[in-house]
């Protein structure tokens, strides 16, 4: 069987167009993967970068009452922002509630309700805009003990947290950027009323 040379060569030619065809296919997609994750670790290092730089200030007026004043103090570039213990009731009863239990602020202050936009439970204000280089005051006041805490007075409770430390958890957003930033404040000094 005689075969012509030219079926040969365009047969050679066509085997080698489909091998450098599956070997720019491999290398566009090595490409498109070390893109992929270039561009993820920019974005990673781009959001760590902006990161909110938050500072916080309480300050006691008197009668359990205190201000809270959250400051967004950088990342210059970020602008603006836009608009651990978990506890169970191990009995229910005298009309307490597992969803009693959770709305309770267990520390040493709560945000005052009803300001703010603040829930009734006051576990957290309505969100607000912030800008860099300003602040938002928001009311709080001293938390008292739930009242299925039998016998435990307004003294004895806040005297559990004396020497710990106040949490906050914020949600920072801007765009369809999140962050969540765990801050710990000093808990000042409670002195009783009649004291």
């Amino acid at each position: 069987m005689n075969i012509p040379w030219s079926d040969v060569a365009s047969f050679s030619a066509a085997a080698l167009s489909a091998v450098a065809a599956v070997g720019a296919w491999k290398a566009a997609n090595r490409s498109a993967g070390t893109a992929e994750r270039v561009a993820r670790i920019e974005r990673e290092r781009w959001h760590a970068e902006l990161t909110p730089q938050v500072e916080l200030d309480l300050v006691e007026t008197g009668l359990g009452q205190a201000i809270l004043t959250v400051h967004l103090a950088g990342p210059d570039a970020l602008g603006h922002l836009d608009d651990d213990m978990e506890r169970r009731l191990l009995h229910e009863g005298n009309g307490v509630t597992q969803a009693d239990v959770d709305a309770h602020v267990w520390g040493p202050f709560q945000f005052s309700p009803g300001v703010n936009g603040t829930d009734s439970h006051g576990r957290g204000p309505a969100s607000f805009d912030l800008k860099v280089g300003t602040g938002r005051p928001l009311a709080m006041q001293r938390t008292r003990p739930g009242r299925w805490m039998e016998g435990k007075s307004q003294g004895t409770w806040q005297g559990e947290y004396v020497g710990q430390p106040i949490r906050l958890l914020l949600t920072c957003r801007r765009g369809e950027d999140e962050w969540v930033l765990a801050r710990r404040m000093e808990n000042p000094l409670y002195v009783t009323p009649d004291a």
